[in-house]
């Protein structure tokens, strides 16, 4: 019976990061999806990737499209767009991107997504600073931030 009960506890322990490498997988494909949208300049595909707190500031796929055009041009347009490190946390994700932008300079963009209701995962923030700028503390700033409820749009 203990050779069971730890047989399970370690199969329990196993499936944790295995369920949060998956977490991270699903995250980078919305992430992945939705720049390959802006790429195409396909406002309603890239808008359907965004969490309804989103949605409830920009209503409309073309008023997002362009905030995103004028505000986040390192994500709009952009040369690398590479994944870097990702926490889990409670349905919670926080991914950090490095992008390279049109004119050749470095950007750390940080994503944050949430599980939806339906069990779809959906970007509830980006975050962007030019590479180097504390991008460590600003990491684990907002995945504290994240984790601790106080999430902004």
């Amino acid at each position: 019976m203990r050779a069971f009960i730890l047989l399970a506890a370690l199969l329990i322990g196993l499936a944790s990061p295995a369920c949060a490498a998956d977490d991270v997988a699903a995250a980078q494909s919305v992430i992945r999806s939705q720049a390959e949208a802006f790429s195409r300049d396909d406002a309603a595909a890239a808008y359907s990737y965004a969490a309804p707190a989103i949605k409830g500031i920009f209503p409309r796929a073309e008023i997002f499209m362009s905030m995103v055009q004028q505000g986040y041009a390192p994500v709009y347009r952009h040369k690398s767009f590479e994944f870097g490190e990702a926490r889990v946390e409670d349905g919670m994700i926080a991914q950090r991107v490095h992008i390279i932008d049109a004119n050749g300079e470095a950007w750390e963009a940080l994503y944050t997504l949430e599980q939806q209701p339906d069990g779809s995962l959906k970007i509830t923030g980006c975050s962007l600073l030019k590479a180097g700028q504390a991008a460590h503390a600003w990491l684990r700033d907002v995945i504290s931030r994240v984790a601790n409820g106080l999430r902004s749009a």
